[in-house]
């Protein structure tokens, strides 16, 4: 390795370690609904993104859980970027986007493509320019946010993987994003629905209680929730990778809030 690729590796891991020393306060208003159009109907857009959007309603998505211009979004598990762009324009200039992948996710295959989610974000955030987008690729456990740097947290339709390999772990998770979020900031989850009794681990679905549970846990707060992505013909006894499915599954969408730190 040359001497100027060490000092990007250097760089890049000192980033996504210390990345939360340039999470400032900068005051938020509603996102730019045209920006955000703009972006999703952009000639430079993946098709494949372009086929998910009317699944993934995400506009709508974002307005529900209050997403705002100059933000400090975290968009955990971005695989191939596809939130990762539209948060992009929806925060603006002012506000930042911390796309994290581990390594391993890195090296999946995009869905219904011939490229990996490392390769795919790449190519995206060089495409559309992405200016105020930092990758962040390593595991969540060995980045170190400050407390209270975050406005917003998208867990979208990650959750499961967490939980079903190991509740402590999802619970763990769920500890370290409301130490990170600001009073008041909210995380976005979005997942599967899967039915008790069923093996949810290998259909990559969870019981939506279960996540109910593990939010009360943590301490934190369901704000509400939304049928906006709800999908009454789903087959919940199917793999959510299962083709005849194509990515129109029955998903719930929850706005979890961090409440008010105690004074005592």
């Amino acid at each position: 390795m040359n001497s100027i690729a060490k000092m990007n590796t250097v760089a890049k891991r000192w980033l996504a370690t210390l990345v939360v020393l340039s999470l400032t306060s900068i005051s938020s208003h509603a996102f730019d609904k045209e920006a955000v159009q703009a972006i999703l109907k952009s000639p430079q857009r993946d098709l494949v993104d372009k086929i998910r959007d009317p699944v993934q309603n995400p506009i709508e998505v974002l307005e529900f859980l209050g997403v705002e211009a100059g933000m400090q979004v975290l968009d955990i598990y971005a695989a191939g970027g596809y939130y990762t762009v539209i948060l992009s324009a929806a925060v603006g200039e002012e506000g930042s986007v911390y796309a994290q992948n581990s390594p391993r996710a890195l090296d999946f295959q995009e869905d219904r493509t011939d490229v990996t989610a490392g390769e795919a974000i790449a190519s995206k955030i060089t495409a559309h320019k992405l200016t105020n987008v930092v990758r962040m690729d390593q595991p969540i456990a060995d980045i170190n946010f400050l407390p209270n740097s975050l406005d917003f947290v998208l867990l979208s339709k990650i959750f499961h993987d967490y939980y079903n390999r190991n509740p402590r772990r999802a619970h763990q998770l769920l500890l370290v994003l409301k130490t990170a979020l600001k009073p008041g900031g909210v995380i976005g989850i979005i997942d599967h629905h899967g039915d008790p009794g069923r093996d949810n681990g290998r259909l990559h679905r969870i019981e939506k209680q279960h996540v109910l549970d593990a939010i009360e846990r943590a301490g934190l707060v369901v704000e509400a929730e939304s049928d906006l992505l709800s999908n009454p013909q789903d087959n919940r006894r199917r793999s959510i990778f299962d083709p005849i499915m194509n990515g129109n599954t029955d998903r719930f969408l929850l706005k979890v809030v961090s409440p008010p730190r105690s004074t005592d």
